[in-house]
């Protein structure tokens, strides 16, 4: 299937698997990227060598010249470093969770990397777009993890009307029906993250993936107890209790926290405070968010890594509740593709009977 995205990018399908941390490492990406997808590593939990080494087992995965790409976090103070490694590297894909600025696009750019940030917002797709992105991921509410409040049925046409770059529709997509619902609001593909964390390819200790697969749809909430922000995720007993928590046990645990990420990430306290500036500035958060912001990582990786559910936090879309089995990666693309082959053919069926009017 050729999209405006399949050619910019290179894949043979339109389907993206987000660069979810924790998640998103050389196994997972390069069982996306073999399957025909575009596979997305997770920097932000990664030291730069480490990234360095990630990059390197997944082209060891695929076949080379496969394309796939490395997810950055715009506001981080090494920002540049790491675009510097995907540029020497030959990395295909550099996608953004917050929009990087304008010199950093163009470098990108300048170097033959496509440039595809997420977006939560018509304006935020405009302002991309208007610097030379290439392309944007919009992820409605549905979407796991940090997300917004306006569905992707109402965003995601929004958007698609506001721009002339290719848009990857992402929250709320498991399987071909999706896929053929975004190409009808004017969409060039997909991009699911909690449907590849529910795979075999997937790194997620059995334990966790567990929980995801008896979760129903009401079982997936949005929390600000965890930084602050509104965060998608399986409600767990933890969930609940950090709702409940004051702020003063809040803050010490997330002083905590930001030391734990520091040793993890080789950053130094004055690299964390620079990168909390940006945050601060670039979300407009307060100081208690931002210190908030160090349990994010950690929490994530107490489940997603260590398999401790009952200390970790869960980061999901809404699409975890209609989920029940853990397909490779390349059974999970087959079959979204048979999926979309089928929808389009009855829906072919339907205009040839005269159900469905003419175009125009």
């Amino acid at each position: 299937m050729e999209t405006a995205f399949t050619k910019l990018v290179g894949v043979r399908y339109p389907i993206v698997q987000t660069g979810m941390g924790w998640v998103a490492g050389p196994r997972l990406v390069s069982g996306a990227a073999n399957a025909g997808a575009l596979g997305i590593l997770a920097s932000a939990t990664m030291t730069v060598e480490q990234l360095r080494a990630a990059v390197h087992e997944v082209k060891s995965r695929v076949p080379e010249g496969t394309p796939f790409g490395v997810n950055l976090r715009a506001d981080a103070g090494d920002a540049a470093e790491r675009a510097r490694l995907i540029i020497d590297e030959g990395v295909r894909v550099a996608s953004f969770a917050l929009a990087p600025s304008k010199e950093l696009i163009g470098r990108l750019k300048d170097a033959g990397v496509v440039v595809i940030p997420s977006i939560g917002a018509r304006r935020h797709a405009e302002k991309v777009a208007a610097w030379g992105a290439d392309a944007v991921i919009v992820q409605g509410g549905e979407g796991g993890g940090h997300t917004g409040d306006v569905a992707t049925t109402v965003l995601l046409p929004q958007v698609v009307d506001a721009v002339d770059i290719p848009v990857v529709a992402a929250g709320g997509f498991s399987d071909g029906r999706g896929l053929v619902a975004a190409l009808a609001y004017g969409a060039a593909g997909i991009a699911m993250g909690t449907r590849f964390l529910l795979t075999s390819d997937s790194t997620v200790p059995d334990a966790v993936k567990a929980e995801y697969l008896k979760a129903a749809v009401k079982d997936v909430t949005v929390t600000t107890a965890v930084d602050g922000l509104p965060h998608r995720m399986l409600r767990t007993e933890l969930v609940d209790s950090l709702e409940r928590a004051g702020r003063t046990r809040a803050l010490a645990r997330a002083v905590r926290h930001a030391a734990g990420f520091k040793k993890l990430s080789g950053l130094s306290w004055s690299q964390m405070v620079r990168d909390g500036l940006a945050m601060k500035h670039g979300k407009d958060l307060s100081w208690s968010q931002v210190l908030l912001a160090a349990n994010t990582p950690m929490l994530l990786k107490a489940s997603m890594v260590e398999g401790r559910t009952d200390l970790g936090v869960m980061a999901s879309g809404q699409v975890a509740g209609v989920i029940d089995d853990l397909p490779s990666c390349a059974e999970l693309v087959s079959r979204v593709m048979a999926e979309a082959r089928q929808a389009l053919e009855e829906l072919q069926q339907l205009h040839s009977l005269g159900t469905l009017p003419p175009p125009g």
